[in-house]
Parts: structure tokens; C-alpha cells; sequence
């Protein structure tokens, strides 16, 4: 039993970890290190983590609708 739970717990920190990553594409580099205020760059990390939340929206309204699909209580019926 626990070393299932180890299991799901480890592959969640896994996930919610994060980890420091400098692939970009070349121009998006270019532009960024050009420019000296730093507006740009937080744009384009504003941008990218307003795209990030939709999948996770979604897999939470997916999960959502399993639970209570699983766990909805059937109607008694009058006898």
C-alpha cells in the first residue's frame, strides 16, 4: 500500500517540479538578449505560462467529470 502511494506521490513531485531549460528558438534568443529593459522577456513568460494553464484546466474538468460520474448517487426509486 505504501509503496504505491510512494509511487503516485514520486511522479507528482516529479511533475510539479521544475526544471531550468534554455531551448528557445533562435530569433526568440536574439530578440531577447537584444533588448534592455527586460519588457519583452516577461511578456513572452507571461505568454507562455497563460498557455500552459488550458491543459491543465482541462485535465482537472476531465478528472472533475470522472469523479462524478463514479461517485454520483443513483435516484432511489419509491416501492
Amino acid at each position: 500500500m505504501y509503496r504505491k502511494l510512494f509511487k503516485y506521490v514520486f511522479v507528482l513531485i516529479i511533475f510539479l517540479v521544475g526544471f531550468s531549460s534554455s531551448a528557445q528558438c533562435a530569433m526568440c534568443r536574439a530578440v531577447l538578449e537584444s533588448e534592455e529593459g527586460g519588457t519583452k522577456a516577461e511578456a513572452i513568460n507571461d505568454g507562455i505560462v497563460y498557455l500552459m494553464i488550458f491543459p491543465y484546466v482541462m485535465v482537472a474538468i476531465v478528472f472533475y467529470v470522472v469523479y462524478r460520474m463514479k461517485f454520483k448517487k443513483k435516484p432511489q426509486e419509491d416501492v
